[in-house]
């Protein structure tokens, strides 16, 4: 069964490469961001996890733990893990989920049998304070993940959660957001004291309320 928007992460406890996780105690009351990997030792996964790993501490700075997936078992994420450092520089500095039984896979439904049969897909999906999934993403086996995009879709996520706005396409930190449709002028007035632009009766933008 798809994982979709708005449903609550199916929680589960899993052998890891830094011990057993119980994941929504893992989680605890942050952001997480869990990815999957079809295989270990495959070249375009060997590049995303270093490149996650370079990103560790924005996430963090974020209250957003990372915790990758591979349905191969844990003592081979560990060998794989020597090929990450060596190729990208970056030792993998989160725990990657050993799932030679798929039952996590499974469970976010990771497997796509009419894409491969056998492995796990490149899924993505952000999970909030409140255990519900915010975030889910799917690139094929041939396209490396973009974990600088990861990062600015965490801010829209953490920003919108806590105000009465949208973000407009390719907003980065420090840009103008919209108002909400739902917000009154009235009230936009009073919520958004640096004041709004009206570009279109249903486009109010307004700069950013945090900054």
């Amino acid at each position: 069964m798809a994982v979709r928007l708005g449903d609550v992460a199916p929680d589960f406890t899993a052998d890891t490469t830094q011990g057993t996780v119980n994941f929504h105690e893992w989680k605890g009351n942050g952001w997480a961001i869990l990815f999957s990997h079809p295989k270990d030792f495959t070249p375009v996964c060997t590049t995303e996890l270093g490149a996650a790993a370079a990103l560790k501490g924005e996430f963090e700075k974020r209250n957003c733990k990372m915790i990758g997936l591979s349905v191969d078992g844990v003592e081979s994420h560990v060998r794989w893990e020597g090929d990450i450092k060596d190729v990208t520089g970056h030792q993998v500095n989160f725990p990657m989920i050993g799932d030679p039984e798929k039952k996590v896979a499974d469970l976010y439904d990771m497997v796509h049998p009419n894409a491969n049969d056998t492995q796990t897909v490149r899924s993505v999906f952000i999970i909030g304070p409140d255990n519900k999934v915010k975030l889910t993403l799917t690139y094929p086996a041939s396209t490396g993940r973009n974990f600088m995009e990861l990062l600015r879709v965490l801010d829209s996520l953490q920003l919108t959660a806590k105000y009465s706005v949208s973000t407009p396409a390719d907003w980065k930190q420090g840009e103008d957001v919209i108002i909400v449709p739902a917000v009154s002028d009235a009230d936009a007035k009073t919520k958004f004291p640096k004041g709004f632009e009206t570009k279109k009766p249903y486009l109010r933008v307004t700069p950013q309320p945090d900054r």
